[in-house]
Formats: structure tokens, C-alpha cells, sequence
């Protein structure tokens, strides 16, 4: 490509670093980060969540997240999303909190779909009453909240029935 004339942007670099993180070689994967960067192309979200969604152990995860943090990239909403539901479906409720308070200080302030993986989390491990204060404080926020019959919400339907 270079040979041709071409300079790598930030799309051919994600797109390497997707192939490698494919096939696990995370390793060169972290050395594609450091190349972007002395090519100056500046490494993104997106670059991350490759990473995030092949790596397997919570602590390599963890740890690279606040590296990217630490390089100066912020994490999208999608990231953290990603993250809490990834945990989540682990089964383990330490790093969703360290992320969702990592979101916080940032200033991000959770969507819809943040708090739904927050509480699906919580309600996974059966924690109902924390799940509940969150589904609430996600109610006041005015988001929507997803029907679940283990906190016994429901969908609540306003307005008239079709034909009436």
C-alpha cells in the first residue's frame, strides 16, 4: 500500500487490528496501536472494541480499557455498553461497576441501553432490589426501561385500542 503511494488511515488500521484480534494475536494487534500512532493516526473507540470483544479474561480487559482511557481516547456509550453486558453475561459484577463508574466520571451520562445491561446484570445474579433502584432511577431519567417479570414490570400501554 505504502509501496503504491497510499497512507494507511484510521479504517485500513481498525481493519487489521479487527483480523488480528479475530484470530487472537492480540499481541500485534497492541503493536498496530503503536504503529497508528507513530504514523500519526490516532487509534479511536472503535480500534478498542475489537479487543473488548475477542479478549476473554476481565483483568486484560479492565487493563486495557483505562490504557485507552489513558492515551486520551474517551469511551463511546457503545463501549461501555459493550462492557457492562460483556461482565454482565460473565457473571461478574465488579468490573460493571468499575465501568459504569469510570462512565460517571467521565461525565457520560448512561442511555437506555447502558442502564437495560446495568439491570439485566444485576438481575443475573439476583440481586432484584439493586436492579430495581436502577430501573427506577433510569424512569425518572425518562428513558425506557425494558419489561422484566422478575422485577414484575410491565409495558405500559397508553391511549385508545385499535378500532375503538
Amino acid at each position: 500500500m505504502k509501496d503504491l503511494g497510499f497512507e494507511p488511515s484510521l479504517v485500513t488500521y481498525n481493519t487489521v487490528i479487527k483480523l488480528l484480534c479475530d484470530n487472537f494475536r492480540y499481541k500485534q494487534a497492541l503493536e498496530m496501536l503503536d504503529t497508528m500512532r507513530k504514523n500519526g493516526c490516532q487509534p479511536n473507540a472503535i480500534s478498542y472494541h475489537f479487543f473488548f470483544a475477542c479478549m476473554e479474561k476481565p483483568r486484560d480487559i479492565l487493563t486495557l480499557f483505562y490504557k485507552m482511557i489513558g492515551s486520551g481516547i474517551r469511551p463511546s456509550m457503545d463501549t461501555y455498553v459493550m462492557l457492562v453486558r460483556k461482565f454482565g453475561r460473565w457473571g461478574f459484577l465488579r468490573p460493571v461497576f468499575l465501568v459504569w463508574e469510570k462512565m460517571e466520571e467521565l461525565g457520560s451520562s448512561p442511555d437506555a441501553s447502558a442502564y437495560n445491561a446495568l439491570i439485566d446484570a444485576l438481575v443475573e445474579k439476583g440481586l432484584l432490589d439493586l436492579a430495581r433502584k436502577y430501573d427506577e432511577e433510569m424512569l425518572t431519567k425518562g428513558l425506557s426501561s425494558r419489561p422484566r417479570k422478575e422485577l414484575e414490570t410491565t409495558l405500559e400501554v397508553t391511549g385508545e385500542s385499535p378500532g375503538g
